[in-house]
């Protein structure tokens, strides 16, 4: 755990990129001298929209078909989780139908049959891996690029606050939508409360206790607000060392400066009828899913920076299939017209240039199960895809063996699609880091890089 010599150091050092001085929300502030705001390269993405599907999905079963003739055949396998004794085990039959879709013919299951009309725009990575077989130390791995099961390290879309800010004040530049399976999916860790994610939700009240007292004036709230910003001036300068205290000065500024501009964010009345339809609202199966994906888009054109929804999530996830792998259907169901719906919208838009949309999971699922229908956790071959940001349409590019258990043509390691979100904001990997007159302290670790061949 973090001692408190190393927070104090982090705090009172600005957090201390090396090569460019980012920081963004710190620089606003004007507690970091001479931050520069932009990033290390021209950025071929504003915004991204990170897509997490709780609970491990099935490549086998969505964009990487292998077909049924190896269905009894036993293979050479290995446990997952704590639990890496050898064995072999039978493969069983995968019962989806996979169509080409678009020009470029790319196979995708019929559980997903609107994302298969959008798949020209998209960049399917069929050769992820990771470390981890067990859900909690997954997640822990793929959202903070570090293994260990340490719960200090800062969340991906934390270190993407930390380093380029909001271009929008009034607006935080973090947000997660929906139910996470861990709480270090929303952490800023070691970086700070600041760099946490800001909870948003779908419905009536996007944002508890956001709105002011009715009865209360303009005039009267600019008033408070003055007052409220030389209070706390006083109080950081007072306590500039405690970065707890300061998030917390910060949060509350932050959310009363959202009470005049995230209502209208969440407000989707003025969305005509045929974009709500798109997402799906008019859909029960699929409303929930979509309210959060028109909410994303709209705080998207805002310029929140990196928006991340948790789908399933909770306990070891939604999407974890060891009975049945049946049980993927509803949750499919929910989220393929959203899916869709988003990047069409992102695209009719003009967004889809600048917004990168990612899906991924924890990790894939296993060939074989455990003497049922359903499948085990695989983290050595599955199945990621990005669309929009500057990334090429069209295309599959790696692969997993004859039976979808490793990863073996291409293989890329988490960090790398960790990299390549970074390149597309602008971000060279290899600068994200912490040195603290000791260890130094990593985003990205053992990463090969961006991955070159899916970057326009």
């Amino acid at each position: 755990m973090l001692g408190n010599s190393r927070r104090c150091f982090l705090h009172q050092a600005g957090g201390g990129f090396f090569g460019a001085a980012l920081g963004g929300l710190l620089a606003e502030a004007g507690e970091i001298e001479n931050a520069l705001l932009h990033p290390h390269a021209e950025p071929k993405a504003k915004s991204v929209i990170f897509l997490f599907m709780c609970g491990g999905v099935s490549h086998l079963d969505t964009f990487d078909p292998k077909g049924n003739k190896h269905v009894g055949k036993f293979i050479d396998a290995i446990g997952f989780g704590d639990n890496l004794a050898e064995m072999q085990r039978p493969v069983i039959a995968c019962h989806r139908t996979f169509t080409r879709y678009g020009q470029s013919g790319t196979p995708v299951s019929d559980w997903f049959p609107n994302v298969g009309s959008v798949i020209d725009d998209i960049a399917v990575v069929r050769s992820m891996w990771c470390h981890e077989g067990n859900h909690f130390p997954a997640v822990i791995e793929t959202t903070t690029g570090h293994r260990g099961r340490a719960f200090d390290h800062p969340s991906f879309g934390g270190w993407v606050s930390y380093a380029l800010g909001s271009p929008n004040k009034n607006l935080p530049s973090f947000v997660n939508i929906g139910r996470p399976s861990s709480p270090v999916q929303l952490t800023g860790g070691y970086l700070g409360a600041s760099y946490s994610a800001t909870p948003f939700q779908a419905g009536k009240t996007p944002i508890p206790n956001l709105y002011p007292p009715k009865d209360g004036s303009a005039t009267e709230r600019d008033r408070q607000m003055r007052l409220l910003q030389s209070m706390n001036a006083d109080f950081r300068q007072r306590y500039a060392i405690n970065s707890d205290i300061q998030a917390r000065t910060k949060a509350y500024e932050l959310a009363a400066r959202m009470q005049t501009s995230a209502p209208e964010a969440v407000d989707f009345a003025k969305e005509p009828a045929h974009i709500q339809s798109l997402y799906g609202l008019d859909d029960d199966h699929t409303q929930d899913f979509g309210k959060q994906l028109l909410l994303a888009r709209r705080l998207a054109e805002r310029g929140v920076r990196f928006i991340q929804i948790c789908h399933a999530g909770g306990g070891n996830g939604g999407w974890d299939a060891h009975g049945d792998i049946q049980s993927h259907e509803p949750h499919c169901r929910a989220t393929d017209k959203p899916i869709a719906g988003l990047i069409k919208d992102l695209k009719q838009r003009g967004m889809l240039d600048d917004t990168l949309v990612v899906w991924t999971s924890e990790f894939g699922r296993t060939p074989w199960s455990q003497n049922t229908t359903g499948r085990d956790h695989n983290p050595k071959g599955y199945t990621s895809w990005m669309a929009g940001g500057g990334v090429r349409g069209g295309i599959v590019h790696g692969a997993t063996d004859e039976v979808g258990y490793r990863a073996v043509e291409s293989p890329h390691y988490y960090s790398d699609l960790h990299a390549t979100i970074l390149h597309q904001l602008g971000i060279d990997h290899t600068k994200m880091f912490l040195s603290e007159l000791g260890p130094v302290s990593q985003l990205v670790e053992d990463s090969h890089g961006p991955i070159q061949e899916i970057i326009g």
